[in-house]
């Protein structure tokens, strides 16, 4: 948004500390913009890098976008997450620098430099060109105790076009969900807020912890609606605690 540092409220390079959640960073976003603009809608986008939630150890995207209404007093979240890929190297000259960048689609995807390592405090991050990122890379190899660099690609989303792309997937997801008006009061924003396990295993029939109904909610009025699960009427026998304690 013009007129505001969104850096103040925390940045990817660990300068600035994040306060608060994710979906409250987001939040806050939205109301500044609301603050600024004197309207009473907000649209604000959030991301964060982090483990997966399976493994706990693959690279993962979340983003997040909010809707605010202060009209109909309304919160609606679009989201979107994935396998995210913040790729690095310590380069000790040019040529693996230079190689590096290459690989990462640079310009299109921004660079990050520090000297030494990925926590030294010294930073160079909005690096577009190949102009600035020779210039940095000078820079970071003279401050170096170690003469090694430490690049990263840039988390931010206008210099990130993987996040962008994810953003964009967040954004259909909160469409989706501000055409979906409950059939009670006719609010935007019903969408599911509760999945039923049981799907019967394939092998024993027993039930599973696998989705065999969702219940869509609205979020303004009491009336709820149950589907069921529209996919395959069974579970596969590896997700069955009987037949796979």
């Amino acid at each position: 948004m013009s007129g505001y540092d969104t850096d103040r409220l925390g940045t990817f390079t660990r300068d600035i500390p994040r306060a608060g959640t994710q979906i409250e960073a987001a939040r806050k976003k939205a109301r500044i913009g609301m603050e600024f603009s004197g309207h009473p809608l907000g649209l604000a986008s959030e991301g964060s890098f982090g483990p997966d939630p399976i493994a706990g150890w693959l690279p993962w995207n979340i983003e997040f976008l909010i809707f605010l209404d202060d009209e109909r007093e309304l919160e609606i979240v679009g989201a979107a997450q994935g396998a995210a890929d913040p790729v690095y190297v310590l380069a000790d000259d040019w040529p693996v620098a230079e190689s590096f960048a290459r690989q990462t689609a640079f310009p299109a995807q921004h660079l990050v430099v520090r000297p030494d390592s990925e926590n030294d405090p010294r930073i160079r991050k909005g690096i577009a060109t190949w102009k600035q990122l020779k210039t940095a890379f000078a820079w970071a190899q003279d401050q170096s105790a170690s003469g090694l660099v430490f690049i990263h690609t840039d988390l931010r989303a206008h210099a990130n076009p993987a996040r962008m792309n994810r953003i964009r997937l967040a954004a259909e997801d909160l469409l989706g969900r501000l055409v979906s008006c409950c059939p009670a009061c006719g609010m935007p924003g019903f969408a599911r807020v509760e999945r039923i396990p049981g799907l019967p295993c394939g092998d024993c029939g027993a039930p599973t912890r696998e989705t065999c109904a969702e219940v869509y909610g609205c979020l303004k009025c009491p009336y709820r609606q149950t589907r069921p699960h529209t996919g395959p009427g069974y579970a596969d026998a590896s997700r069955c605690d009987v037949c796979n304690p």
